[in-house]
């Protein structure tokens, strides 16, 4: 085959895993940004004051609530950090506003299975107690003042716009009556379009790095690069060496899950490929982001228990699901039997693409131009349609 149709076999294979998984974006995107709408930036912050049970428990469930981009996560930590949040809370907000979001699962399981998605919330869970357990026992509190005191010098990193918007409506009447509200609906639509901005660069990158490896890297090179087959060294290498693929492919967010789901049909084992899809806090940019936040040594010291536990969640995950019988025995993971036809893929895309065009619409009538410009962290216009001085989203009502 000729470069250029190996170029286009590449090309095929990640444009039918983004027809696979589009509606699943939308809808996961959407549901992000209804849960959003009514959560207070405010509310967040007071709750994370300290690392007890309760507050760290809190920091998870907001975490879900939060944003799935990794660096608009790692910026909005370092913004809690600094409004009294404690370090360990912070860091727990990050972990589950990246690896227990609800597009997140559904993304997992339509390319790779409920298991995956079982095992992707579990070992959250199970990460998150772990990071909460090191950081108790060896976490200096000298370390963390040191932290501090470099957040505090403001050193921008990618995102930091959109981690400072808070798009949450006021708390007035019901539940039900802030999201149907119209300025409900504005606030669902700038986190819907705020997000897919914030993460479709991962997300393209995934899909055709997803792509090339499935179409350039013979299978036979991963069965041999992940030990398949040698039994317990498959078990214990793919734990240790997934978050280090991760690191190095520079992919982030959901953007990991289709190169998640190359790997597992190459042969990295269970418990791999969880580890793999919880270094996305990991990867090399955002260590930088991390040494401008908070220096060289808490750089090295959340690296150090990050991937420590990671690959202790990897191999809890691999252990726990193996003896319970739920870890897949067919490696037929959504790769290379995607195709665009007319099924219930193409009929449910073309719903929520519907939908899309509409809070896109709302988005765009209500200021938000000026919020994408917002996005790198540049100054609001407080003359612009739909803003209010802080660069907030007015939530008025629009015919």
């Amino acid at each position: 085959m000729g470069l250029l149709g190996q170029i286009g076999r590449a090309l095929s294979m990640s444009a039918a895993m983004t027809w696979e998984i589009l509606w699943a974006l939308i809808l996961g995107f959407a549901l992000s940004a209804a849960i959003r709408a009514v959560v207070r930036r405010e509310d967040i912050a007071r709750a994370l004051g300290n690392d007890s049970p309760k507050a760290l428990g809190t920091s998870t469930m907001l975490g879900v609530a939060s944003s799935s981009c990794s660096y608009a996560a790692v910026a909005l930590a370092r913004s809690l950090f600094r409004k009294g949040a404690g370090f360990t809370a912070a860091m727990v907000f990050e972990i589950a506003s990246t690896n227990l979001v609800i597009e997140l699962g559904i993304i997992i399981w339509l390319l790779l299975g409920w298991q995956f998605t079982l095992a992707e919330f579990v070992g959250g869970i199970v990460m998150i107690v772990i990071i909460a357990a090191l950081f108790r026992f060896i976490l200096r509190p000298r370390l963390v003042a040191e932290a501090l005191t470099q957040a505090d010098k403001g050193l921008a990193g990618s995102m930091e716009g959109h981690a400072a918007m808070d798009m949450s409506v006021a708390d007035e009447g019901t539940l039900a009556q802030r999201l149907f509200s119209p300025a409900g609906f504005t606030a669902i639509s700038g986190g819907f379009v705020m997000e897919w901005a914030a993460v479709l660069r991962d997300i393209v990158i995934g899909l055709l790095i997803a792509g090339g490896i499935a179409a350039w890297v013979p299978r036979t090179f991963w069965e041999s690069f992940f030990f398949q087959g040698h039994g317990i060294w498959s078990g214990i290498w793919g734990p240790v060496i997934g978050p280090i693929v991760a690191i190095l492919s520079f992919v982030c967010s959901i953007g990991n899950v289709p190169l998640a789901a190359v790997l597992w049909n190459g042969g990295i084992s269970f418990g791999g490929v969880t580890s793999f899809m919880y270094a996305d806090l990991l990867i090399l940019p955002i260590l930088n982001i991390y040494r401008k936040y908070y220096g060289m040594k808490m750089t090295a010291f959340v690296v150090a228990t990050f991937y420590s536990a990671m690959v202790l969640t990897g191999y809890i995950v691999e252990i726990v699901f193996g003896a319970l019988g739920l870890v897949p025995t067919a490696r037929s993971a959504t790769v290379h039997s995607a195709s665009i036809s007319w099924n219930y893929t193409t009929a449910l895309n073309i719903v929520f693409l519907t939908l899309a065009a509409v809070l896109v619409w709302r988005f765009f009538r209500t200021g938000g131009a000026d919020m994408l410009r917002m996005m790198g962290g540049a100054p609001p216009d407080p003359h612009a349609d739909g803003m209010d001085g802080r660069g907030h989203a007015m939530h008025a009502e629009r015919s």
